[in-house]
């Protein structure tokens, strides 16, 4: 298959680097070459985070360039925008409803930005805006937000639901299992399957 490149983009603490490491087992599971690379400077005091996963035939490289990328998933609204340029011209973006405001922006050094969603709205007219802590809340665990984020993701990849649960199986603990795939159901069901 055709080089898929996907983008995760979040704030240190929201399960970004997780979702990515399952996102790649799940590809490699498939039988498919698999490259990931990860930026994670401040992730522990709430700082931004970036992974990138590169799957298909034969991969040579863990780098998304600009512009490339086919799916953009931003676990919080402002990051979306930081990464923007990443984005293919016919490229997805699924955005989770969330904002985390920096602590730059929190102790006076930097503005907030006060048209965020009008932004968002022009530079991605057709991104998929997910209310995914909403749904976490729902289930009875936030931290489990990013599961359906990964079940939206899902539906956008040519992987079945089985292999996805499998890998899950592997790298979540039992104890949190049941909940995690409960939220990867609720997310999937908030994306359409990609066509082909």
């Amino acid at each position: 298959m055709k080089t898929m490149n996907i983008t995760l983009v979040g704030v240190g603490g929201q399960g970004t680097l997780l979702t990515s490491d399952i996102l790649a087992k799940t590809a490699a599971l498939a039988g498919l070459d698999v490259k990931k690379s990860e930026i994670h400077g401040m992730a522990q005091r709430g700082g931004s985070v970036i992974s990138q996963v590169r799957f298909g035939d034969e991969v040579h490289s863990p780098i998304v360039h600009d512009g490339a990328s086919d799916l953009l998933v931003s676990f919080e609204r402002m990051e979306a925008l930081r990464w923007r340029h990443l984005l293919a011209p016919a490229g997805r973006c699924l955005i989770n409803n969330i904002d985390l405001i920096p602590i730059t922006v929190s102790s006076g050094q930097q503005p907030a930005v006060t048209d965020l969603q009008e932004r968002l709205e022009a530079e991605f007219p057709d991104a998929i805006f997910l209310d995914a802590i909403s749904i976490a809340t729902e289930i009875g665990n936030q931290r489990c937000m990013n599961m359906v984020l990964a079940g939206a993701i899902s539906n956008l990849t040519p992987f079945s639901t089985e292999l996805w649960q499998e890998t899950m199986k592997n790298r979540i603990p039992a104890k949190m299992l049941e909940l995690n795939l409960e939220a990867f159901r609720r997310g999937r069901a908030l994306t359409t399957p990609a066509a082909g």
